[in-house]
């Protein structure tokens, strides 16, 4: 199994771009991928991924960097290396979707199918009926939105384990720590779905 996870310029996977990818094989812990990338000229950048990231744009555009397209083609080339090309990642649909949509951009969709495809599992899914199966209900924000509470930093703490990364809200930060990254993110997922599946 490949946990990956992104690291973007912003949400919305249609105008913003993919500056880092990070990833690991689950069985073959010591298998892992990290590269950045410059995003396109025409990708929007939110304030909220600069501060959870602790880049600037100037960064995110460095031409010195590989392109988004040369970026998600090493990521595919590494998959092709991995025993198991089943991804798993917290919210990972929304990463796959990304890829997926940069992909259909540069002409690579064909590529990325053959080697992926979009069987995922996702951790926060895994997560959420662990703590039903212990607390029997599901971890909600409020009972009005009925909308799942389960996110990285929540699965962290019902896993046991310490969330050092900084904390961003509405483009404002609310907790200091650790700058976001790729692979430390893909790597704090494998562990907690390491424990979750054991």
């Amino acid at each position: 199994m490949i946990v990956m996870d992104i690291e973007s310029s912003g949400l919305d996977s249609g105008r913003c771009g993919i500056w880092q990818i990070g990833a690991v094989e689950l069985e073959n812990p010591n298998n892992t991928f990290i590269q950045e990338a410059r995003i396109d000229d025409k990708d929007e950048v939110t304030q909220e991924a600069l501060i959870i990231t602790e880049k600037t744009e100037q960064e995110l555009r460095d031409k010195n960097k590989q392109s988004q397209k040369q970026l998600i083609e090493n990521f595919l080339n590494w998959c092709k290396k991995c025993r198991e090309r089943i991804i798993a990642g917290q919210n990972v649909g929304w990463d796959i979707s990304f890829i997926q949509n940069k992909c259909i951009r540069y002409g690579i969709h064909d590529k990325f199918h053959d080697l992926l495809g979009v069987r995922i599992i996702d951790l926060h899914t895994i997560a959420n009926l662990k703590y039903k199966e212990k607390n029997g209900v599901f971890r909600l924000k409020d009972e009005k939105t009925g909308k799942s509470n389960m996110s990285l930093p929540n699965v962290m703490k019902f896993c046991g384990l310490k969330d050092n990364r900084r904390v961003v809200e509405n483009g404002k930060l609310i907790k200091e720590g650790e700058a976001h990254n790729a692979l430390t993110d893909a790597k704090l997922t494998a562990e907690c779905l390491r424990r979750l599946l054991k």
